[in-house]
């Protein structure tokens, strides 16, 4: 059956309604993984410590701020309630933009949506339980002899939400790619063509998030360019039509295009309506 164009056109402040309402609901989706999650601010930021204290065995971590023990597991909790109500945000996100697209573009968001989520999820488990281990082992064997490593309990906190919100996003490179190549801004044959740059930056993409150590920029330097590969494998399951490549019969052109289609039909009634009274009279 042929694929129809939007039938109402949303007046801004429908757009402005739709948008608060999205904000509220997912405020309240956060707000609710905070609660739950509060009563367990202590445990989760001890389980969150765990790849540290495993390389200063016998030690804890410090608090030079004075809130800080109270403070630091509360925004643990918050950023843990963020990054389990994801999947929420992107629906609502979805949901929101969804009337401004085509049938044929919202079966493709969907597993895009639920991909990317996966994606995010496994960058920020790795980050966790291969990559944190290795850097904390490296920097705890650096330094002066007099130095002793026992981080702070708020600048540790900070840079792990940095580097497993880095590893997070890094694992989102097949969801670019195939967006790049659904979407007309390259093609696979330029890509594979430019395989060599696309390396090197991912090692310089490594050296960046990293410590300045060989094996760490390398943990994430390969996997950066195996999501790569996976995307050019996977970008010809997504390809989509141009909206102007798409036929006028099939209700399929551009929104301007619709748009003015709906004006022209108004003022075309309004016509016919003018010449029926006039008949009339």
């Amino acid at each position: 059956m042929p694929e129809s164009a939007p039938q109402e056109k949303m007046s801004i402040i429908h757009h402005l309604v739709e948008l608060r309402n999205t904000l509220l609901h997912s405020v309240l989706a956060i707000t609710i993984f905070f609660v739950v999650l509060f009563p367990f601010a202590d445990k989760i930021y001890t389980f969150i410590a765990a790849p540290i204290l495993a390389t200063i065995p016998g030690s804890n971590l410090i608090a030079i701020g004075v809130i800080s023990p109270f403070l630091t597991p509360l925004k643990m909790a918050l950023i843990l309630a963020v990054y389990l109500a994801m999947p929420f945000l992107l629906f609502k996100i979805w949901a929101f933009v969804a009337p401004a697209l085509y049938k044929h573009e919202k079966r493709l968001i969907l597993p895009l949506i639920i991909s990317s989520t996966i994606l995010f999820y496994t960058g920020i488990l790795f980050s966790f339980y291969i990559v944190f281990p290795v850097i904390f082992s490296f920097l705890s064997t650096v330094g002066p002899s007099v130095v002793n490593f026992t981080p702070d309990i708020q600048y540790y906190l900070d840079f792990v939400i940095k580097v497993s919100f880095a590893f997070g996003v890094a694992f989102e490179v097949p969801i670019a790619t195939i967006l790049l190549i659904m979407f007309g801004v390259t093609t696979p044959e330029k890509l594979k063509k430019n395989r060599a740059y696309i390396i090197i930056g991912a090692f310089v993409l490594g050296m960046i998030l990293t410590p300045p150590d060989i094996i760490s920029q390398v943990l994430i330097a390969i996997p950066i360019w195996l999501l790569f590969e996976a995307g050019l494998v996977f970008a010809p399951l997504f390809k989509v039509r141009k909206r102007e490549d798409l036929p006028e019969e099939d209700g399929e052109s551009s929104t301007v295009d619709w748009q003015d289609k709906e004006h022209n039909a108004k003022i075309d009634k309004l016509e016919d309506e003018m010449n029926k009274r006039g008949k009339d009279k």
